[in-house]
């Protein structure tokens, strides 16, 4: 999501760390490099194992894709195991070659680029996939992040596991993650949107949909968007606390907290930031969650044509408050309901009697003879 390119131009950490052993498995022996022409094999004492910058070449990787994280700004988060599978991949699948490129020469990898991104065509993926059938190695990045993560790769992915083909994740950098942490915001239930659509009716009616979980939302955003953008946050999630998040490690990193009409004044005066931005607002209020909902109307609705526990769940999701309370309510509801009907019933039954009784007397009350 984000760019690397003034990132990555900056000088390299003074203990940047260098490629060392892969956490890869090492069933693929056969296919280990030989040493280059005019070098000798390396040594090594007995305990001390093979050399750390010849660990990669005791084997080439598995065929299989390989989804790498890259760093979203500081070039010291990218993990040993990721420049290992990154050196030792037979090629790597990337958004941009240029970004991508600055990575690699950073870190002296060689390793052969292909381009794929969000407008790569169906024939684009079946040469990778044919690739990685075929036995190679193909490891897939974004400009920065983890692949996927709005980000392309989901066709790729799935239709790799739908040919039965090797897929496994490097876990690295991640923006909505980073920001989330730094937010101070709950962080045991979130969810992630992604970004909003750019006009404003469009954008209130997702937060609308979003207005109800009971989690933390988190949000990508462009810098000459943000301020709308909180503006109308602010008018349909009400007044929560939020953070706004940009250029994430990076020398300038920001967070700034505060409620959502506050941050969107701020910015409205300010202007647009520098960076990429991430948006994390909080879960409703606990006092607010719910209000000016009318909880019985919206369960009875729900009852007529759900189960009580289907029921339950769509009003949980609709209000936004607690799940027991919600439930225990609709359990109360279909008793009254029921206990209603009963009695209904039972009227029902008192004058049907008590009208057959009138019909089977004589009228006039004359008596037979």
């Amino acid at each position: 999501m984000q760019s690397l390119g003034a990132a990555l131009m900056s000088a390299k950490p003074k203990n940047h760390p260098s490629v060392t052993e892969s956490a890869e498995p090492s069933e693929a022996a056969g296919r280990s490099k030989p040493p280059e022409p005019g070098t000798e094999p390396p040594t090594a004492s007995a305990t001390d194992g093979p050399l750390r910058e010849d660990r990669d070449h005791e084997a080439a990787l598995p065929a299989g894709l390989y989804l790498v994280a890259t760093p979203i700004g500081n070039l010291g988060d990218i993990s040993r195991r990721a420049l290992s599978v990154l050196r030792r991949a037979d090629r790597i699948a990337c958004e941009d070659t240029r970004v991508t490129r600055k990575l690699l020469n950073a870190e002296a990898i060689a390793t052969p680029l292909t381009t794929y991104h969000d407008h790569s065509s169906p024939r684009d993926r079946e040469r990778l996939l044919a690739a990685v059938a075929a036995g190679q190695a193909v490891a897939l990045v974004s400009d920065a992040g983890t692949p996927l993560v709005s980000d392309p790769g989901f066709k790729l992915v799935r239709e790799a596991v739908a040919a039965g083909l090797k897929v496994t994740a490097l876990p690295g950098p991640s923006a909505p993650l980073a920001a989330l942490l730094l937010s101070g915001l709950p962080s045991d239930r979130f969810f992630f949107a992604g970004f909003l659509p750019p006009k404003s009716g469009a954008r209130r009616q997702e937060l609308q949909e979003l207005r109800g979980l009971n989690a933390s939302l988190i949000f990508f955003e462009g810098a000459s968007r943000l301020a709308a953008c909180l503006q109308d946050m602010a008018a349909v999630l009400g007044p929560r606390e939020a953070a706004v998040a940009r250029e994430l490690t990076k020398l300038h990193e920001e967070v700034r907290r505060g409620r959502l009409e506050a941050l969107a004044a701020h910015y409205a005066e300010a202007g647009p930031p520098r960076g990429e931005i991430v948006i994390v607002v909080g879960p409703p209020a606990a006092a607010a969650a719910g209000e000016g909902f009318d909880l019985d109307a919206a369960l009875s609705a729900a009852l007529k044509h759900a189960s009580l526990r289907d029921a339950a769940a769509a009003v949980t999701a609709a209000s936004g408050l607690p799940k027991r309370q919600v439930y225990a309510r609709a359990l109360e509801l279909a008793k009254e309901g029921s206990l209603a009907k009963e009695g209904s019933l039972a009227k029902e039954g008192s004058l049907a009697k008590e009208g057959s009784l009138a019909k089977a007397k004589p009228a006039g009350g004359a008596e037979e003879s």
